[in-house]
């Protein structure tokens, strides 16, 4: 078994799944239920996860993401809203500004992380219309999609992006 610092080395953003390879069940509700371990403001977990099968609605978010085509293409995605009043009901204007992005997108990481130690690849999309991927996917008012993480087997092996140096990320006090 891979331990932690491993699977963080082989997170890479995958954007070619297997097509004959859906997700198991057991294995989307093993990182699923991973993901709901992520700490969140006052343990309110204020955000909503989507999962998305259906082949014609990834393909409508793969439209509202300005066509990134490999979006429908992945067997699974998942889309990380926040919730925002359920974080201001507890901790007012910082709570709906703050407080629920980070509890969507913390969440949001934790699964990221699980698609790997669960032997499969994701990427994380960033860049869609908010609006038309709530009209997509008849969201509820109040929910705010932040994320979509595509999920499933990978089909290319990426190799690793640049980073930049710790001592230019990093400043000690």
């Amino acid at each position: 078994m891979w331990d932690f610092f491993q699977t963080v080395r082989h997170r890479h953003s995958i954007r070619r799944y297997q097509a004959d390879m859906p997700v198991e069940p057991e294995k989307l509700h093993a990182i699923l239920e991973t993901a709901v371990t992520a700490p969140s403001a006052g343990d309110l977990q204020s955000y909503r996860i989507i999962c998305v099968k259906d082949a014609t609605l990834r393909t409508g978010l793969a439209e509202a993401a300005h066509g990134q085509q490999f979006i429908a293409e992945a067997p699974v995605c998942l889309v990380f809203c926040s919730d925002a009043e359920r974080s201001a009901e507890q901790y007012g204007e910082r709570g709906r500004d703050l407080f629920s992005i980070q509890d969507a997108t913390i969440v949001a990481a934790y699964a990221q992380l699980a698609v790997v130690a669960a032997g499969m690849g994701s990427t994380w999309v960033g860049m869609f219309d908010e609006q038309a991927v709530a009209d997509t996917l008849s969201l509820e008012q109040g929910l705010r999609p932040l994320a979509l993480l595509c999920v499933g087997y990978p089909a290319e092996l990426p190799e690793s992006s640049h980073r930049r140096r710790l001592d230019e990320v990093v400043t000690y006090r």
